[in-house]
């Protein structure tokens, strides 16, 4: 791997920052949420533990990675990230992804069985076969404004981030402003484009990795109830649930640093049986394509 630092990777024309946090052993990437420089994820970078190599990286058209020419899918994203690990020497990787960063781990996982060696999915779900979000958090997500506001950001932060942030809104606004350049619209758009036509629920089963879950049960964008479907359908996976909301993980980067280091450092778990979900489950397959009522 490549001396620490910022540095610019360039696959077929593709520039992409990345920081690299050396270490030993396996290293972690760092697949972020919607909108979100790498920055974002500092305070997870910083409680981790500190022999864990780890690789941060702006997708095309957030922080200081340029626009990509077209809109792309995840499957793009996934062979891009790989190009660029090989580009930095690294043949086998763990992946962590929040929010929209786990559609990116989930798919590197499953493009790749024999490179990802474990996941860790953080308020995140299958795409858009899911249990979705109330209209009103959705209508919020539809634009970075958040990213570029911070008085906004501190303003909506308890309605769509829940958690923490219902008492602490403004933690939340310092965490976008730790970003040294906000994503631009275009590169927003791209990646609300990425998400509208992908689901990972059909593939679920194909992906081996010892998984572990992490999901608040008071997250507006993410309903617990899609980490219960993800547990259940991934076959080896740890369902880790705490009281806060989206970013929790990151504003109280001190609680689940310890966590996720653990599930990096332990051994792998024998495989749970994977059964069909039957009419008595409290939380049903045909879930996932209903929404809440209004």
């Amino acid at each position: 791997m490549i001396a620490a630092g910022d540095h610019i990777v360039t696959v077929f024309g593709q520039r992409i920052r990345v920081r690299i946090r050396p270490g030993r052993g396996v290293p972690l990437v760092l697949c972020n949420g919607i909108g979100a420089g790498l920055e974002v994820l500092a305070p997870i970078v910083d409680e981790l533990d500190r022999e864990i190599p780890i690789v941060s990286f702006d997708v095309p058209g957030t922080g200081e990675s340029p626009h990509s020419p077209l809109p792309y899918g995840f499957p793009y994203l996934a062979w891009l990230l790989g190009r660029v690990l090989d580009k930095l020497g690294i043949d086998r990787a763990d992946l962590l992804g929040l929010s929209w960063g786990g559609a990116v781990a989930q798919q590197f996982a499953f493009q790749n069985p024999r490179r990802c060696r474990r996941l860790v999915l953080v308020s995140t779900a299958t795409g858009i076969l899911m249990v979705p979000a109330h209209p009103r958090v959705l209508v919020t997500m539809a634009t970075p404004r958040r990213f570029r506001d911070p008085e906004y950001a501190a303003d909506i932060a308890a309605a769509i981030y829940g958690g923490t942030a219902r008492t602490d809104p403004e933690r939340v606004a310092e965490l976008f402003q730790r970003q040294v350049h906000a994503g631009s619209w275009r590169g927003y758009l791209f990646q609300l484009l990425a998400g509208s036509v992908w689901t990972s629920l059909p593939a679920l089963w194909a992906i081996r990795q010892p998984t572990l879950i992490i999901a608040g049960t008071d997250d507006p964008i993410i309903p617990v109830v899609n980490a219960r479907i993800m547990h259940r359908m991934l076959p080896h996976s740890t369902l880790h649930l705490h009281p806060g909301g989206h970013v929790d993980v990151v504003t109280d980067a001190a609680t689940f640093g310890p966590v996720i280091s653990g599930f990096l450092r332990s051994h792998p778990a024998r495989p749970r049986p994977i059964r069909a979900p039957t009419a008595g489950d409290r939380y049903r397959i045909d879930d996932v394509c209903r929404a809440p009522r209004i």
